[in-house]
């Protein structure tokens, strides 16, 4: 067998991917293996993966660096299983290894889909106006859906916890904020008992993604306003649809808007098609009803579109995690983005 790539750095030993792949029987003995970083993949780093008539991709976590607990790879892997022949579209998984000696870290391989991802604002801004409209339905619609499944009869089960989803995620948001390295920040820590103070009841428990929003969606390459599947599940958990939508909200706000400024340009911003998140929530509300029989209690939103805020505030304060000595004006405008965000998170809060 030959392996192609092995010497780009930080690329995943492709001779150790490939053995372990033969033996699986995801590839066939004596192919060339062809293995090249893919953009993307949020802060997991993602590789297209080639050899015979294989086309897939590779989902890793980050060899170092980022938040604990943040990069659940087997999580990812069984809760896209879990959604095969659902109403949600997810890319088809392939094969799995929580082995980390394989390659250096745990993995997994899933089939490469030939879609569009708006993440951009220069993609979301060359969209037909009405085709931008309707890719946003679509991310609403497709929220529904996931939310209309039975985590249960899908085999979730072993991801319910007797311990409700809004208390596991605040004492889980405290720690990672701890862990993070980021100089102190005194709003955040103000947001945070603000949140502890102000849980909700968890309610009936359906599948959240987690980290909802647009750049996470791939869309069909011919009509970029359908979804081909949904990415990005290593925050997946069991908790109530309001905070997937609270995300959802967030990123459409003044966080994302914030969050985006050095990213190329906020997304909703980009192209007058896309609904606002007023609309997005109501196109949600109408097919959960329709199609789910599912009453959206809105009450609780506001509380997780503050927490999703402060979750990236957290995200951006574990940068400083990446990497043994940031520059100080690198730290200062972390610092900068970790303050202007919890600020936001705080205003959602008073209204």
């Amino acid at each position: 067998m030959t392996a192609v790539g092995a010497g780009v750095p930080g690329t995943p030993d492709v001779r150790a991917l490939t053995a372990w792949s033969v033996a699986c029987g995801v590839l066939a003995p004596g192919v060339e293996v062809r293995i090249e970083p893919l953009a993307g993949g949020s802060s997991n780093p993602t590789y297209r993966v080639r050899g015979g008539d294989a086309d897939l991709v590779l989902r890793t976590p980050p060899v170092r660096g980022g938040l604990p607990t943040a990069h659940d790879m087997d999580r990812e892997y069984r809760f896209q299983s879990a959604l095969a022949g659902s109403a949600v579209p997810v890319a088809p998984m392939v094969a799995s290894c929580a082995d980390p000696s394989v390659i250096g870290v745990p993995f997994y391989l899933m089939g490469r889909l030939d879609g569009v991802v708006h993440a951009r604002a220069e993609t979301v801004r060359d969209l037909p106006p009405d085709l931008a409209a309707a890719a946003g339905r679509a991310l609403a619609r497709t929220l529904a859906a996931l939310h209309a499944v039975d985590p249960l009869a899908v085999g979730l089960a072993p991801y319910a916890r007797p311990e409700p989803y809004p208390v596991r995620q605040l004492r889980r948001w405290r720690r990672q904020w701890a862990a993070s390295g980021a100089d102190p920040v005194p709003v955040v820590d103000r947001v945070l008992s603000v949140l502890s103070e102000r849980l909700p009841d968890a309610g009936g428990e359906r599948i959240v993604h987690g980290d909802y929003n647009l750049a996470n969606v791939m869309y069909e390459r011919d009509r970029p306003d359908r979804v081909l599947a949904v990415l990005d599940w290593e925050m997946a958990a069991l908790g109530p649809p309001a905070a997937d939508l609270g995300q959802l909200r967030a990123y459409w706000g003044p966080a994302g808007r914030l969050l985006f400024a050095e990213r190329g340009g906020h997304l909703p911003d980009a192209n007058p098609g896309l609904p606002s998140a007023g609309e997005l929530v109501a196109e949600y509300a109408e097919t959960a009803r329709r199609f789910a029989g599912i009453e959206l209690n809105s009450r609780h939103i506001p509380f997780w579109e503050a927490f999703a805020v402060i979750k990236l505030a957290i995200v951006c304060a574990g940068a400083l995690r990446r990497g043994t000595n940031p520059s100080g004006v690198r730290r200062a405008r972390i610092v900068s983005l970790v303050t202007g965000l919890a600020d936001i998170a705080q205003d959602t809060l008073k209204e």
